[in-house]
């Protein structure tokens, strides 16, 4: 069992002079040295009270009759990988789902911002997620979420977070800072709460979390650094990542489930010759399916290694590089004396195949295989009751009105891969004072789910691809998590979005009226507390069914998720209008 160092350290000094057995030795490993950049054969790794105590050859003297001996036999000692900046929900699992499904593949520290539990139940919501991440069999620390809503004005979040929420939250054990600081324009004007809200996170020695999405790096974003942030992920080009690096920032390059941002930025390290201290790799969002399937932090290493990385950084970037960051290189990151016992025995560093994974001290996972139990809380009726529609939708409540015979409408236009979309305009006709979308165009319609106002937003998207009599509903929908409905026929998008609404939320895949597919998400709308293997086939199914529909995006479910989020440009949909966010503000539907 872990325990606090200096209550280890005792017992790590008698093991590691050989004077006292310990808990686990790992024999004949190759040590990959995060340190120092390289790979020394023939070493021994032992371990007591879930810290590593010696590092060296020939553990022999600190092995006992009750000592656990895992042999290398040559492999690769790996640290535990760290996904630096991700959101458990995107994966629609809890705490406890999330980390037996990342486990097996090498994953074991998670640093995870829960803003969109606290967009849905507030600071009741993080403290049940920090509570199930505190069971955790791996090392899984919560960041304070800091914008909810995430664009004050701009929607309506189901319960705010203030900064004095935030200045309680800093004093939680398992609090490592503050989450993504999405309101990037806001700090740039000095917002009082914005600042506030970065002061208590400094004031209590942590870190704070960035989010600045915008290519303008004159003033603004100059005002944005000198606010506090320390990190963004929200870069997208090589130019991007360096100008975050040269104001001191960590550049946290992302590859999820939708986003593919690590190699158009990696040439920074790799062409240029940069140093990769302040590089690190992450997730951000990633689909069960994703994680069940593809990986987590392996699957980002491997990627980053495809991109021409040297092996030997890629892992810094998933390990030393995000802990230091964090201010946690004395507890995890590395295979050195102290730190946690993370470690994972691979036999080949490029394909990174994970063939045993050791946390905290314990066999954890080998060849796939989860090994130990991730304890779950039991979730309150409030969290499980968090869908509120006010009334039965209607094809009626689904139209966006206007007068003459055309107009020419802003629509989404959906990016793929990219967080981004871009606003476009459409010649549209008007059918009886209704607006109808043609080609590619589709409705796309937000529904107001926290407070049971029965309010709806309508608009249009495009790239979806949808034929037929077709509507997708979510109440996954970043950040503020209303209700999103895409669908091509309004009244089998008032089908699905009851559908959604009598389950308790989830998502959701309609055609000539009939359910396709769903995934159910009773906690929050978010999350779903069955295992990640059949949240993933769940997941699977309605990726499927989106494809059954038309449309060919990759992964074009995370994109339905994100056109409601409303600082991220060019063009987003919320409660309160059609959102312009290169300039903050709710526009009109029609030009």
């Amino acid at each position: 069992m872990l325990k606090p160092w200096i209550q280890a350290q005792p017992r790590l000094v008698e093991v590691a002079a050989g004077r006292a057995p310990a808990d686990l030795v790992i024999r004949g490993g190759q040590w990959v040295n995060v340190h120092t950049r390289e790979v020394i054969p023939g070493i021994d790794v032992a371990v007591a009270d879930g810290r590593v105590a010696y590092v060296g050859p020939d553990a022999g003297p600190s092995i006992g009759p009750d000592t656990q001996v895992i042999e290398a036999m040559g492999r690769f000692m790996v640290p535990g990988l760290i996904d630096a900046h991700m959101h458990v929900e995107s994966g629609m699992l809890t705490p406890a789902g999330f980390a037996g499904a990342v486990i097996p593949h090498g994953t074991t520290t998670i640093l995870h911002d829960p803003h969109e539990v606290a967009n849905v139940l507030g600071l009741e919501g993080v403290r049940l997620m920090r509570d199930e991440s505190l069971l955790q069999p791996i090392s899984m620390f919560t960041q304070m979420p800091s914008c909810a809503p995430s664009a004050p004005g701009l929607e309506t979040t189901g319960a705010p977070i203030t900064e004095g929420e935030v200045a309680q939250a800093m004093g939680w054990k398992g609090i490592i800072g503050l989450g993504e600081m999405m309101n990037f324009p806001g700090v740039a004007a000095g917002d009082p709460q914005m600042l506030a809200e970065i002061a208590a996170t400094v004031a209590a020695g942590k870190t704070v979390g960035g989010h600045y999405a915008s290519p303008d790096v004159g003033r603004p974003f100059h005002a944005y650094v000198a606010g506090g942030a320390n990190d963004d992920h929200e870069t997208t080009t090589e130019g991007q990542g360096i100008a975050r690096v040269r104001q001191g920032m960590g550049c946290m390059m992302r590859l999820g489930s939708a986003w593919y941002d690590v190699a158009s930025q990696i040439t920074a390290i790799t062409e240029k010759g940069l140093d990769p201290r302040f590089f690190i790799l992450c997730t951000d969002d990633s689909h069960s399916g994703t994680l069940v399937h593809d990986g987590h932090m392996n699957r980002v290493v491997r990627h980053a290694i495809a991109c021409g990385c040297d092996p030997l950084v890629a892992i810094q970037m998933a390990t030393i590089n995000a802990a230091s960051h964090f201010g946690l290189e004395r507890e995890l990151g590395s295979i050195t004396p102290g730190r946690r016992a993370d470690v994972i025995l691979t036999s080949d560093l490029a394909a990174l195949p994970v063939e045993l994974v050791i946390a905290q001290g314990r066999v954890v996972a080998e060849q796939g295989r989860l090994l130990v139990d991730c304890p779950r809380i039991d979730w309150p009726e409030r969290a499980r009751n968090s869908v509120r529609l006010g009334k039965r939708l209607a094809a009626e409540h689904f139209r966006a009105l206007a007068s003459g015979d055309s107009v020419r409408a802003r629509v989404i236009g959906v990016v793929e891969n990219q967080a981004p979309t871009r606003a476009l305009e459409a010649d549209l006709p008007v059918q009886g004072g209704v607006i109808e979308p043609v080609g590619d165009v589709c409705h796309i319609a937000l529904v107001e789910r926290h407070r049971g106002t029965g309010g709806v937003v309508n608009g249009f998207v495009s790239g979806f691809g949808y034929r037929g009599r077709v509507a997708v509903a979510s109440t996954v929908a970043h950040d503020s998590h209303h209700m999103i409905v895409v669908g091509t026929d309004r009244q089998t998008m008032a089908a699905a979005a009851n559908h959604l609404g009598d389950i308790g939320g989830g998502v959701t895949v309609f055609r000539d009226g009939a359910e396709l597919a769903t995934v159910a998400l009773p906690i929050a709308g978010l999350m779903s507390d069955l295992p990640a293997p059949e949240v993933a086939e769940a997941a699977q199914a309605i990726v499927r069914a989106m494809q059954d529909c038309g449309c060919t995006l990759n992964n074009a479910y995370m994109q339905h998720s994100l056109l409601a989020l409303v600082v991220i440009p060019e063009l987003r949909i919320s409660d309160l209008g059609i959102v312009d966010v290169r300039s903050f503000q709710i526009v009109d539907l029609t030009v």
